[in-house]
């Protein structure tokens, strides 16, 4: 594992762009999974100016994100489809065969994640996993608790992930209660893995993640076990821990 901070989160955005835009110029073809919420957006915004700048082209890749509320209609603007569409896949030339979300408006949710992880092990897994980490430890919507499920599946968010994710709605009750998201298995088997996080607010769970105790009530520390994970930080997301690289 290698892990390093940055003074600001605008450098952290510009070194995850950069990891991406690295990946896919090795491997046109890259099977790329994707994260939501606010600590990619930078990295997003960064990857579109690249690929304007002519520097990048994503036509022969295949993205993959891990997860979407349920049940949400994609044209809801707090949907991850919505999210993704405007602030990646309509900017870049990706086409819709080409990216992959979870189906949060299907009525057999169920057969829906076991669809979506087919697809994926079809294409031989993720090769560069991006991940974001909630303040609880959760990665992707796998929650704390006794046990973690290995694959794609319909989950249950808990009242923290509900509370934290409310900053997005006008009403805390507008947050959806589940989500169909990649399970921890699918996740741990990328080849290789990005944890972004900023803010002081992460620094807590960001020890925990790297230092603490493997443990399902900290799904992110699965991530200790991975043969090749970049984390990248800001300064108050990395004052807790002890810095390998910068």
């Amino acid at each position: 594992m290698e892990i390093f901070t940055f003074d600001d989160y605008t450098s952290l955005s510009i070194e995850a762009a950069k990891i991406v835009a690295d990946r896919v110029k090795q491997k046109p073809e890259l099977v790329l999974g994707l994260a939501t919420g606010s600590t990619p957006l930078g990295m997003y915004q960064e990857l579109v100016r690249i690929y304007h700048a002519g520097q990048i082209s994503f036509n022969r890749a295949t993205t993959f994100n891990l997860d979407e509320y349920y049940p949400i209609d994609r044209e809801n603007h707090q949907s991850y489809y919505s999210y993704m569409w405007s602030n990646f896949w309509s900017k870049v030339d990706l086409t819709e065969e080409q990216f992959n979300i979870p189906d949060g408006s299907t009525l057999d949710p169920l057969q829906a994640a076991k669809a979506y992880e087919q697809k994926i092990e079809a294409l031989g897994g993720i090769d560069l996993q991006v991940l974001g980490i909630g303040e609880n430890g959760h990665i992707g919507f796998n929650e704390p608790g006794a046990s973690l499920s290995a694959n794609t599946h319909l989950v249950k968010l808990s009242q923290e992930t509900i509370k934290a994710n409310s900053r997005f709605f006008q009403e805390v009750e507008e947050v959806p209660k589940q989500a169909i998201t990649m399970g921890i298995g699918t996740i741990m088997k990328a080849k290789e893995i990005i944890l972004l996080a900023a803010g002081q607010n992460k620094a807590e769970i960001i020890k925990e993640t790297l230092t603490g105790t493997i443990s399902t009530q900290v799904p992110a520390s699965m991530l200790q076990a991975h043969p090749k994970v970049i984390v990248l930080l800001d300064r108050g997301a990395g004052k807790l821990v002890n810095i390998t690289g910068s």
